[in-house]
């Protein structure tokens, strides 16, 4: 059964005003039933890595004369001939509005080479697997981040809900968000994933480089999913699995081109210096990373020590896929000291400051705000909003927001 995703409409008001739309994300992320879903006018052609479709590599001219706009390209990855074709036959045409959309699920190669040459032409989109909101359809015309960038007073003077699915916060880690996972029984999630890790390996990961040990390289992975929401050290990273720091970099590069993992920036006083701390680590999916550190249930999840940071990633996921329903995205940064104090996640927008910390547990209190204070005291000129700690829930009470300090909050993101 299809769900209505939040950024639909955004993607129907890019179509009327841009002759090509790009849309982008990882593998079964949702992007072809949400095109032919918001899109059923349009002709579809899927292209495939060995099967030359259509013969749109040989004679991508050809091919563009016998399929007409409006037309969707899925998979434009595979046939990288066709972009200089697109470009011609878009200024041809006079850059009709709705003429092509386009879908990929790598971020390299034809990508880069569609965002060059239909500049001005294109205009680009990415999905992730589902939201809270999503999963529970229940789709708000705006979301509780986009009311809190807003309007921080306004959002933290009335109750702010996040919307929650009828499933337990564990069930809902380990099962993850991709909407092939969500409608499958729980006994056959361990199948799904395995199956969705081994066509990862073989069709994307294969595509765009090669790698000399492809056990070794699943094993990175691996490890690469445990260390989700923390600060990356490359040099570890490679001391841990036997490899070199240069090609631990080469293969989280290769994650992040296949939008299996992605990096959040620290941030310091100084714009120079903001790239210069350890940016933190993300692996996109819980339920993946669930299942690469075998984890084998939900009741196995619950006293699992990777539960906390498996937390925070979705919190942070939900983050993002709030952002690309806003007109102009906030950044995003983490921010931590040499002394231990931090803050989560950290959004600057319109000059001001937005801190997070997501805590995995129902009693938040003023404790939880230390990094807040800490972020105040070092940067006093900054404008920063009503700092927000995520929890899951709060014990005994009916609210989703309890104020907890002077200036802060704690947001209830309740999935019971």
């Amino acid at each position: 059964m299809y769900k209505n995703r939040s950024i639909s409409e955004r993607l129907k008001r890019m179509a009327e005003h841009f002759p090509a739309l790009v849309l982008s994300g990882a593998r079964q992320t949702g992007k072809s039933t949400l095109i032919a879903h918001i899109f059923p006018e349009h002709e579809t052609v899927v292209f495939d890595p060995v099967k030359d479709i259509g013969n749109a590599r040989q004679d991508p001219d050809l091919f563009l004369d016998n399929h007409p706009p409006p037309l969707v390209l899925d998979e434009i990855q595979y046939a990288p001939e066709l972009v200089a074709a697109l470009k011609r036959r878009i200024d041809a045409t006079g850059r009709k509005p709705g003429s092509y959309i386009l879908t990929g699920s790598q971020q390299w190669s034809v990508l880069k080479s569609v965002s060059e040459s239909l500049a001005g032409r294109a205009v680009f989109a990415d999905i992730e697997g589902f939201s809270l909101s999503e999963i529970a359809e229940q789709v708000p015309d705006v979301s509780w981040l986009g009311r809190w960038l807003s309007d921080p007073e306004a959002f933290v003077s009335q109750a702010a809900l996040c919307r929650d699915p009828t499933r337990s916060l564990n069930e809902q880690l380990w099962r993850g968000w991709l909407p092939e996972a969500d409608r499958l029984p729980l006994d056959l999630l361990p199948d799904f994933h395995a199956s969705y890790f081994r066509t990862y390996i073989e069709r994307d990961v294969r595509l765009l480089a090669d790698v000399e040990d492809w056990q070794l390289f699943g094993r990175f992975v691996q490890l690469v999913a445990a260390m989700s929401a923390c600060e990356i050290n490359y040099s570890q990273l490679g001391r841990d699995v036997g490899i070199t720091p240069q090609t631990a970099r080469r293969w989280l590069g290769l994650l992040r081109a296949t939008f299996q993992w992605y990096e959040v920036p620290a941030y310091s006083g100084n714009p120079v210096k903001r790239i210069s701390g350890k940016p933190k680590g993300y692996f996109s999916d819980s339920g993946l990373a669930c299942h690469l550190q075998q984890i084998s249930s939900p009741v196995a999840l619950g006293g699992h020590p990777q539960t906390g940071r498996l937390f925070e990633a979705a919190v942070m996921a939900e983050i993002r896929k709030m952002c690309t329903l806003e007109s102009v995205a906030p950044a995003l940064y983490h921010w931590r000291t040499h002394g231990g104090a931090e803050v989560d996640i950290l959004l600057e927008r319109d000059n001001c400051f937005y801190p997070l910390e997501v805590k995995l547990g129902t009693r938040p209190s003023r404790k939880d705000t230390r990094g807040f204070a800490a972020f105040r005291n070092t940067y006093p000129s900054l404008r920063m909003a009503p700092g927000l700690v995520v929890v899951p829930g709060f014990a005994g009470e009916n609210h989703s927001l309890l104020k907890i300090s002077d200036q802060d909050y704690a947001l209830c993101w309740r999935v019971d």
